[in-house]
């Protein structure tokens, strides 16, 4: 075969879940990526909203499994020695789609071709191929040490649990619900003191309430370090439930600056300032609260942006009073307050 080589690696990714505009719940999902010379597969595939099969959640059997199976230790799951690359986020039907490809050995070499978009077991290279992808060539070594790590490792999971402290109880326990829904694990309380650091070490995230005073907020940092656990720690903009969920799903994204589609969001006089780094379907969320402290929220963009900087306009009713914005993509959530 006369694929050109291709450089190899993995890197952590996420699906970023999260309470929608329209209440619908995305579910969040952890996982690795390919990174083929230096850029994530996934980009490369337009605005695909999917994981691969190296999952954080799946059982460690399945995910011993899929590992192996890259590496063409056991027969390919599909006809025509097809493997899924890519697949749907919720359920990983491949009736819901998939990303596959044709891998194969060359002497010590592996070939990945034939990218095609596939919802039964036979692909469509004609109707469905991607043909402006591959074939990549990787050579033996490196693609046997990136994915053979996977299996000599016991890395640490992603925690996906988060730590909520706050005065307002009955908001908490909505943000935690929602949390839940979305995959991810909250835990209510006011004080850590006497928590064992193997429970402390559970907890990806520490989400602190707006009413959170500062000896409060120093006394559980100090209870984490004392711990040797590195936890992010989210200051609550506002009490709005939705916007708390992509602040935390912003903390809980591990994925290499680099080598995400969302790397900015600027929101001040009137507009949002937007940098992404490959096409992608991008939308905007404005939520503001009146002076009796209602929640409003506004869809203000929602479309597809080429590689670079953007600046959208937005709606002034939708920005009036103490308002923020939430940027969201497949992979990542940005959230920023309007600047006045």
């Amino acid at each position: 075969m006369s694929a050109a080589y291709a450089t190899f690696g993995l890197a952590p990714a996420m699906r970023a879940g999260g309470v929608l505009a329209n209440g619908v719940f995305q579910v969040h999902r952890d996982f690795v990526d390919f990174i083929v010379d230096g850029r994530p597969l996934l980009f490369q595939l337009s605005d695909l909203d999917a994981v691969s099969p190296l999952a954080s959640d799946v059982p460690p059997a399945i995910f011993t499994a899929q590992v192996r199976s890259l590496l063409l230790e056991a027969d390919a799951p599909l006809p025509g020695g097809r493997y899924v690359i890519y697949g749907c986020p919720d359920c990983a039907d491949l009736a819901c789609g998939a990303v596959t490809a044709a891998i194969a050995r060359d002497g010590d070499d592996y070939i990945w071709r034939d990218f095609a978009w596939q919802t039964d077991e036979h692909a469509d290279l004609e109707l469905n191929g991607y043909h402006g992808i591959g074939p990549f060539r990787f050579q033996g070594d490196e693609y046997r040490a990136a994915l053979g790590s996977l299996l000599r490792e016991a890395a640490e999971a992603p925690r996906r649990r988060v730590l909520l402290v706050g005065a307002r109880v009955a908001l908490l326990a909505r943000l935690a619900a929602a949390l839940r829904t979305i995959g991810v694990g909250a835990d209510i309380t006011d004080d850590v003191d006497g928590v064992p650091a193997d429970e402390l070490r559970a907890y990806g995230a520490v989400a602190f309430g707006r009413a959170v005073g500062e000896e409060q907020r120093a006394r559980i940092r100090r209870a984490f370090t004392d711990a040797g656990v590195d936890v992010t720690y989210v200051d609550g903009l506002a009490p709005i439930v939705p916007l708390l969920v992509a602040q935390i799903e912003h903390a809980l994204d591990r994925s290499p600056l680099d080598r995400r589609r969302l790397t900015r969001l600027v929101a001040a006089d009137g507009e949002a300032g937007v940098e992404v780094t490959s096409p992608c379907r991008v939308q905007l969320t404005a939520y503001r609260l009146d002076r009796l402290y209602r929640t409003h929220t506004h869809e203000v963009f929602d479309g597809v942006l080429e590689p670079g900087r953007h600046r959208i306009p937005l709606d002034a009713k939708a920005v009036k009073g103490e308002a923020f914005v939430v940027a969201r993509t497949s992979g990542s959530v940005l959230v920023e307050p309007m600047a006045r």
